[in-house]
């Protein structure tokens, strides 16, 4: 009786022990693009290229999993997305490490699953790309609130002795969806967040500037359309409402950006803003469907087909700071096949003109670029 007692709690405990498991993934991205500038600037060039090639792995054992991804596009290595996450229930969970931190719309999706092949720039410039630090996120059917606190990009690039102390950040996203299902989908947000100046390898300029710049739409050149320095910057503040309307195969995403900077030595604050429209229909396939755990829209079904145009407005030109970054306009037709659930073939053509910039002409730029992606 004794044995078969022990043997009934030691087959309890094996059953309430978690399961291990970990899942190799890993992206492809071979890009071609024709670029013609109106004025030619540094290397902006037409060809080919492999913009970015991942591999890693996703663990997962009980209430706690995690990521790991490694990118090596280029020939050069560099970390991706490194982070550990513990789920209190579907609602709840806590995340640390190297990740991308909700802030607006952009935030649902990685890199290379923005409908439009390329972020748009004023995300780029008004946002931040992925940073070491911690994220709460409450996520229920009507609603999506996160809380992060952030230190600068530099801190993953470069120890203490040579930033010196590590600029702080936090950050918000608040969503509310009363309509969230397949081919019914409303909602609004706001973002917000703080954040103290970046690191410089300029000893004048440590932890006294915020470097703001934008690139021409494309990864096979990497060449900057807008650039502005903020000196004797002292904290950055950030604001973006969004929307997002979906119904059957079409959908509109619009997003507003306002950055300013407060400065020392008397100096006048720094105002930067943008936003950008984007309207997405499906010319096969069925209704559009949430993505409820990132606040967005999911990726369309295998075998559909789609149709995405958008207007980006990116203004880095504040002539009573000083700062004549310029100002960018940016129009974009993208055509999306999703085969199967791992591949997804883009075409993009694009026309962007920056004008009132410090030291360069006024340039128009037109690309025609098309990319095949595989994801697993």
């Amino acid at each position: 009786m004794m044995a078969a007692g022990l043997l009934t709690v030691a087959v309890a405990q094996a059953q309430e022990e978690p399961k291990f498991t970990a899942k190799p993934s890993g992206r492809i991205l071979m890009d071609a693009a024709y670029i013609n500038a109106q004025h030619q600037e540094g290397d902006l060039k037409s060809g080919v290229g492999i913009p970015d090639m991942r591999v890693g792995v996703g663990f997962s054992y009980g209430q706690w999993k995690g990521k790991i991804d490694m990118g090596y596009a280029y020939g050069k290595v560099n970390m991706k997305d490194v982070w550990v996450e513990y789920d209190f229930n579907k609602e709840h969970f806590i995340r640390g490490g190297y990740f991308i931190h909700q802030y607006g719309f952009q935030s649902s999706t990685s890199s290379s699953f923005k409908e439009t092949m390329e972020e748009p720039q004023s995300n780029a410039v008004f946002n931040n790309d992925r940073m070491i630090g911690v994220m709460y996120e409450y996520s229920a059917p009507k609603w999506l609130a996160t809380a992060s606190v952030v230190v600068e990009t530099d801190a993953m690039k470069q120890t203490t002795d040579v930033t010196g102390s590590e600029g702080l950040g936090a950050m918000t996203r608040l969503l509310y969806r009363p309509n969230a299902e397949r081919g019914n989908m409303f909602q609004v947000g706001v973002s917000a967040g703080i954040e103290g100046p970046r690191y410089s390898s300029t000893e004048e300029l440590k932890h006294k500037q915020f470097t703001l710049n934008t690139r021409w739409p494309t990864r096979v050149a990497k060449v900057n359309s807008q650039s502005v320095v903020i000196a004797d910057a002292k904290t950055m503040y950030k604001f973006s409402p969004e929307v997002m309307y979906s119904r059957g195969r079409f959908a509109v995403i619009g997003q507003y950006f306002v950055n300013s900077i407060t400065r020392d030595n008397n100096l006048k604050t720094f105002t930067g803003h943008g936003g950008y429209v984007t309207l997405r229909g499906l010319v096969k396939g069925r209704e559009y469907a949430p993505n409820m755990g990132d606040g967005g829209i999911a990726t369309p079904d295998p075998g559909n087909m789609e149709l995405c145009l958008q207007y980006n407005y990116t203004n880095l030109h504040d002539e009573s700071a000083g700062a004549l970054g310029g100002k960018l306009h940016d129009w974009a037709l993208c055509y999306n096949f999703y085969p199967n659930k791992y591949m997804i073939w883009r075409v993009r053509a694009s026309y962007t003109k920056v004008f009132d910039r410090a030291g360069y002409e006024d340039n128009g730029v037109t690309i025609l670029e098309t990319r095949l992606q595989v994801k697993f």
